[in-house]
């Protein structure tokens, strides 16, 4: 093909013609496809504790794809035997109260005494691009490192309750492959905390101390949710505030209706950056555990919560057959321009297509 600018025109700019194959590095090592399983190859992998499964597995659970959704399920059914066998914590705070830092700190602890770990932290999404950074990894340093520890953050991506649910499924994945231990992270914000809250058998709260009014950026709800509360960075020149802090989280508590447990919330003071005091809030949680297992309230709130589940994915499947279906995709547009012209109420808007949708199954 000859180049217009080859022209004598164009003195002094030469344009060489293209090579008629694409050129290929000869040292390039093509990377091999990631291997597809059978159900009973994932599920067999699960058990025997193969980490490149369970986070195949894990892929699958979080995937939108149908076919993916109908592997998972039948993946998680099989798996139900070998579940229910753990201790599942859950760690909410504001941000920046130091939750991976305590994770970490925590999760070197108990792997220590020969327990396996598995950290499934949701990380907050952009609303607006739904992205993640996906973080977690790098802020739990050592136990990254951990062959015993399996961490798996997860984005939102503009979906909480989607992505509890899909945690609530890890979590049998995660109990299946061995691991006896659940730490679960909330993003600190919303209403994380509430979901995580409905799939863990005790609830750390981290607070701060030096922020100003401990009390004021905490919401009772969070407060009464709460199985222990611990004070971090309780070190150097903060350890009098931190002790502080604790003295007005405790009088807060006394305020407070007993809890359906009949478990006292405790508050404690600890460094998790400087690993100070770590043994007395792990000391806490296992004598909350025992003490729920003792009186029968342990085996009543996972009752309770599986329950619970059932009927939030009611609710998802509900939700989604709805905005799916193909005569409501077409009669929204026109009903919201009716709201917005005051033709229609929101209220009998939302009747008619209800009833529309009733009548699609005859």
């Amino acid at each position: 093909m000859e180049h217009p600018e080859n022209d004598a025109a164009y003195k002094g700019l030469k344009v060489n013609a293209g090579v008629s194959a694409p050129m290929v590095n000869p040292y390039l090592k093509r990377i091999p496809r990631r291997k597809t399983y059978t159900v009973q190859e994932y599920v067999e992998g699960i058990i025997k504790g193969d980490i490149t499964i369970l986070s195949q597995a894990v892929t699958l659970i979080e995937s939108s794809l149908q076919e993916h959704q109908v592997l998972a399920q039948e993946i998680i059914e099989r798996c139900l035997p070998y579940t229910g066998n753990s201790v599942r914590i859950g760690f909410t705070g504001v941000p920046g109260a130091g939750k991976s830092t305590s994770i970490d700190t925590f999760g070197m602890y108990i792997i220590k005494q020969g327990r396996k770990l598995a950290v499934l932290a949701i990380d907050p999404s952009s609303e607006r691009t739904k992205g993640s950074i996906l973080g977690d990894k790098t802020r739990m340093e050592a136990l990254s490192r951990e062959k015993n520890a399996f961490i798996r953050p997860s984005p939102t991506a503009g979906s909480l309750g989607g992505v509890a649910r899909k945690t609530r499924e890890t979590i049998i994945l995660c109990e299946a492959a061995g691991f006896d231990t659940i730490f679960v992270e909330t993003v600190g914000v919303g209403q994380s905390e509430t979901a995580v809250h409905s799939m863990v058998d005790f609830f750390l709260l981290i607070q701060l101390a030096g922020t100003g009014d401990e009390l004021q950026g905490i919401k009772r709800g969070i407060m009464e949710m709460a199985d222990g509360i611990v004070i971090n960075k309780a070190d150097g020149d903060n350890i009098e505030r931190a002790k502080m802090a604790a003295a007005n989280f405790r009088n807060a508590l006394h305020l407070f209706p007993p809890t359906e447990s009949g478990w006292t919330p405790k508050v404690l003071t600890y460094s998790g950056y400087y690993n100070l005091g770590i043994k007395e809030v792990w000391d806490m949680i296992d004598e909350y555990i025992a003490f729920t297992k003792a009186n029968g309230y342990f085996d009543h709130l996972r009752n309770e919560q599986s329950k619970y589940w059932m009927y939030e994915s009611i609710n998802e499947i509900l939700r989604n057959s709805f905005y799916n279906n193909a005569e409501i995709k077409s009669r929204l547009p026109e009903t919201e321009n009716a709201v917005l012209k005051n033709e229609l109420t929101s209220f009998v808007a939302a009747r008619r297509l209800i009833d529309i949708f009733k009548r699609s199954f005859g």
